[in-house]
C-alpha cells in the first residue's frame, strides 16, 4: 500500500505541473499565480485520494479501475472548479483523464 501510495501522490505531482503549464498558456501567470498553483496542489491531492482508494469497488470487473480513477478525478477536481468560479470546465474535465492516467500508471507498477 505505501507503494501505491507514493506513485500515486507522485503521479498527482507530475501531472500538476503538467496543468500548470496548461493554465499558464490559458489564463496568463501574472495575476493567477495562487489560482494556478491551487490547481497543481487539487492535482497532488487527486493522487493521495487515488493511491488511498486501492480497495474501493465501483463496479466488479476489470473496468473498476477506470471508473474509480475519472470518478476520483472528477470529485477532486469539482473542489478546484467550484472554488474557482466554476468557470475552469477545461481543467475539470482533464481532472477525470488525470484520475484515469493515475489509475493506469498505478495498474502498471503492479505487473
Amino acid at each position: 500500500m505505501k507503494k501505491r501510495f507514493l506513485v500515486a501522490l507522485g503521479s498527482g505531482a507530475a501531472l500538476g505541473l503538467i496543468c500548470v503549464l496548461g493554465a499558464s498558456a490559458r489564463l496568463g501567470w501574472a495575476g493567477n499565480q495562487l489560482l494556478i498553483v491551487s490547481l497543481w496542489y487539487n492535482r497532488l491531492i487527486m493522487g493521495l485520494m487515488i493511491g488511498l482508494a486501492g480497495d474501493l469497488v465501483i463496479v466488479q470487473g476489470k473496468s473498476n479501475w477506470l471508473l474509480r480513477g475519472a470518478l476520483l478525478g472528477l470529485g477532486v477536481s469539482a473542489a478546484y472548479f467550484l472554488t474557482a468560479g466554476a468557470g475552469d470546465w477545461v481543467s475539470f474535465l482533464v481532472g477525470a483523464l488525470y484520475g484515469i492516467i493515475i489509475e493506469f500508471v498505478l495498474r502498471q507498477q503492479k505487473q
